[in-house]
């Protein structure tokens, strides 16, 4: 490969990562404008978004309603099939154990995320959960649009105290 088709390859998946975080940072606005964590997470399935979620542990008081989790759950339903080995998960910030888990059990084939999450981090923060070697391993990028995550997340816990 020439080195301007090397180029034009990272161009392309870089354009790709930030429509995608892009449709992640929309979903954890919405759980921001209902008072949740702000973290938001898409399941994307042969180049296209097939799932959409945003924490809602608050709403749902439930310890899993976390967004990667929740789109993962509607990623199957749609797909019909636990298995989620073709998919590729954004989600704005590192996930937990919890998640992390559930993407390993489910098979994702990469993991693409903004922020770190230095108190609960499962893939490098805390822990790398995805390093171990289980049966399924995970491609994993992260820092996509970490700032806007990052700042998101800020704002969010800046107003909470405040009040």
């Amino acid at each position: 490969m020439s080195q301007d088709q090397d180029i034009i390859m990272k161009s392309q998946e870089s354009q790709k990562n930030y429509k995608f975080m892009t449709a992640a940072l929309k979903e954890a606005k919405k759980a921001e404008l209902e008072n949740e964590v702000p973290v938001g997470a898409v399941v994307v399935y042969q180049n296209k978004i097939i799932a959409r979620a945003y924490n809602k542990r608050e709403k749902m008081q439930s310890f899993h309603a976390h967004a990667e989790f929740l789109a993962m759950m509607k990623a199957a339903k749609k797909i019909g099939s636990w298995r989620l080995e073709d998919c590729d998960v954004y989600v704005t910030m590192e996930p937990c154990q919890m998640c992390a888990g559930a993407m390993i059990q489910s098979r994702i084939k990469n993991l693409y995320f903004g922020t770190k999450d230095p108190k609960a981090g499962a893939v490098g923060s805390v822990l790398n959960l995805l390093e171990i070697p289980f049966n399924h391993q995970i491609n994993v990028v992260s820092g996509i649009m970490a700032e806007e995550s990052q700042n998101l997340l800020k704002s969010f816990f800046k107003k909470l105290r405040e009040k």
